[in-house]
């Protein structure tokens, strides 16, 4: 069939395909580095409780049939090891076959993981890069012309993505109508950057306009992305731009560079291929086919879902995350709060009582310390302790065991804090409390030093001792 192929996409797929290795690689290796002290045996929500009560059609994995730390160590090293190789090239030096065998291996082993990964893995960059991760199954390798079909679901997956996300502004937050959003979201923001207190600083009139400018990038450039080219080329390369200026802005794990990737594969190369693509397969091509066709059917509840009123983001409709929905950024935070952490090594409280904070690699805590920059690597607890800080009751299930673990000085826990104030010692007592946090002015930055402003709002959790709990050591 010739018009299954289109060698003009060849570059586009190279890239896509690389970039994405690249930050499956990012996601086992952050994978491999926390799940002790989140998900593991002795972990704050630990899999084998998991498991015993979620069937496996549930949340299908391999860690549903075993369970142990160095399973889980070794599956996600694994692959990382073979996200490696896929990036260097390896899917493209095997058979065509071959090559779709490391890419599924690649969807199927992070699948297992975030499928037992509950809340740390709630987050709606570990569907996108799952779907993204699935598509690349079928996109082929060197050995043949980029199949024309994955090319348009790759587009699609990119509108799903940027119209969501513009949708839910438009019928969320008012301060994305008024364009006022990013008087507060640099600030206010999950985790923010090495640049954000800068980002913040911006005249308001050029907030505006961002503000303006965003609502382009995600409610018009991607209808234009199923426009002939060269038109839906310069939207996409548009929509790339308008990512970078997030990635500068802030942390968002590997959600903007899964974007980014999506928008580049729909940019035609400016030359042919290297060498001369033969014809795929006919078997290549029924699987394709295949796989549009359960696409297009898996896509009536995400089209649906862009149409309702209450428009739900981040939904993953089925065990696989096959075909979701996205969106982020509905309501913006106009204030933010801090939980700070903080241990003692006194028994009794008092006003001679010294309390020192734990500090973590991401979340804000010391004023004077410039936020740094970590995305595409994810830090789930720093991100889950801004959740924590909206809605206490949502974090119950992991925040009391996460300070039972600081009681305890529990390694793989504080492998996870950037400064363990009690390195010999446990604390006596760990306590939490709210801060209200906001940048501060210019002036505030050359008198002080400090990047934050913060003033103690109340008292979180009491001071917590240490009691014995079995099992652990």
């Amino acid at each position: 069939m010739e018009w299954f192929s289109d060698p003009d996409y060849w570059l586009g797929r190279l890239i896509y395909q690389r970039m994405l290795a690249v930050l499956y690689l990012i996601a086992f290796i952050a994978a491999a580095r926390h799940f002790r002290a989140l998900i593991g045996a002795r972990g704050m929500l630990p899999i084998p409780a998991f498991v015993a009560r979620v069937p496996f059609r549930d949340a299908p994995s391999v860690f549903q049939l075993h369970y142990s730390d160095r399973f889980f160590a070794a599956w996600s090293w694994c692959g990382a090891l073979l996200a490696a190789a896929v990036a260097a090239g390896a899917a493209d030096a095997v058979p065509l076959w071959a090559a779709m065998v490391l890419w599924a291996a690649l969807w199927v082993m992070y699948l297992s993981i975030v499928n037992v990964g509950q809340t740390w893995y709630g987050f709606g960059w570990e569907s996108l890069l799952l779907e993204a991760g699935l598509l690349a199954v079928f996109l082929g390798n060197d050995r043949t012309a980029p199949p024309v079909l994955v090319m348009w679901l790759l587009r699609w997956l990119l509108f799903r993505v940027e119209f969501g996300a513009g949708l839910i502004k438009m019928r969320g937050d008012s301060c994305w109508r008024d364009l006022t959003c990013l008087y507060y979201h640099h600030e206010t923001q999950p985790m923010p950057g090495p640049l954000s207190w800068f980002f913040h600083h911006l005249p308001k009139p050029l907030h505006r306009a961002e503000v303006a400018a965003n609502h382009v990038a995600q409610l018009l450039l991607p209808v234009l992305l199923f426009t002939p080219q060269p038109i839906a080329g310069w939207a996409a390369i548009a929509m790339a731009v308008t990512q970078l200026w997030l990635v500068l802005s802030g942390n968002f794990a590997w959600l903007n560079w899964v974007t980014i990737a999506l928008a580049l594969s729909a940019v035609p190369s400016w030359a042919g291929p290297p060498s001369s693509l033969p014809a795929p397969p006919v078997w290549f091509e029924v699987l394709v086919i295949a796989m549009t066709a359960l696409v297009l059917v898996l896509s009536y509840r995400p089209v649906r879902n862009l149409l309702a009123r209450q428009q739900r983001m981040n939904t993953s409709y089925d065990s696989l995350h096959l075909v979701n929905s996205y969106g982020a950024f509905g309501s913006i935070t106009r204030v933010r709060r801090e939980i700070v952490v903080e241990g003692t090594a006194d028994a009794v409280n008092g006003p001679e009582t010294t309390w020192l904070a734990y500090e973590f690699h991401g979340k804000p805590g010391d004023v004077r310390r410039l936020p740094r920059q970590f995305a595409p690597y994810h830090l789930r607890l720093d991100w889950l302790m801004w959740f924590a800080a909206l809605s206490p009751a949502s974090a119950r299930a992991w925040f009391v065991p996460f300070v039972e673990r600081l009681l305890e000085n529990d390694r793989d826990t504080l492998r996870l804090l950037r400064v363990n104030p009690f390195p010999d010692v446990p604390p006596a007592r760990v306590r939490a409390r709210v801060f209200r946090y906001r940048f501060t002015t210019w002036r505030e930055r050359r008198q002080t030093g400090a990047w934050w402003h913060r003033s103690a709002e109340r008292d979180l959790l009491a001071p917590m001792s240490r009691s014995p709990r079995p099992g652990r050591r």
